[in-house]
């Protein structure tokens, strides 16, 4: 078992019921309605920040934010950071952040038109395909998987500009715009 994952095993041993509701809660919405009333344990709500990119085994931040008033379960986390290699894979911090703004809007904006983006962004067809089936009829889970695709086919090479030049190539100009401008604002601030 990876060491991410065991640690979220011993969170979830730990939490009650009451501190499961704080975090689903404070989750706001990073978690729709429907979905917070899916989830019933610890387990659920890790996998599912994990599947949205929110949470994973170099980025714990946003755990931390939720488990913020809990002392013993922050120390858990302090124990796998201090033990967890230095991650290499990824962009630095700055694209890292423009690069996750992006695939929030684009999320929220890209619909059905995700398998021909996914074949701007050079996913296969096999993984595409994969993706389908994993997620036969969630289209918003379709939309975050194919992004955790392209970052781990990327790594560090991955730049919120590709994201663009793909949006452009598949004539959703007005999502590449709302981006764009996201971005610029971002930066000015």
């Amino acid at each position: 078992m990876d060491r991410f994952k065991f640690m979220l095993v011993e969170i979830s041993k730990q939490l009650s019921s009451e501190n499961l509701s704080t975090m689903k809660f404070l989750c706001g919405a990073d978690i729709g309605k429907k979905k917070k009333e899916e989830i019933t344990s610890g387990i659920q709500l890790f996998e599912y920040l994990i599947e949205r990119a929110l949470i994973g085994p170099y980025d714990t931040a946003y755990l931390r934010k939720l488990l913020r008033e809990q002392e013993a379960l922050l120390k858990l986390i302090d124990n796998y950071e201090q033990q967890q290699p230095v991650q290499t894979d990824l962009p630095e911090e700055t694209e890292l952040e423009k690069i996750n703004c992006a695939i929030e809007l684009i999320s929220e904006h890209l619909g059905r038109k995700w398998i021909k983006y996914g074949r701007k962004l050079g996913i296969t067809e096999t993984k595409l395909e994969g993706i389908q089936e994993k997620h036969p009829r969630k289209l918003e889970e379709q939309v975050r998987e194919l992004f955790k695709e392209w970052m781990k086919m990327r790594k560090a090479e991955a730049k919120v500009d590709e994201l663009i030049r793909a949006l452009r190539a598949c004539d959703l100009n007005y999502t590449a715009d709302v981006v764009e401008v996201k971005l610029q604002k971002a930066d000015a601030s």
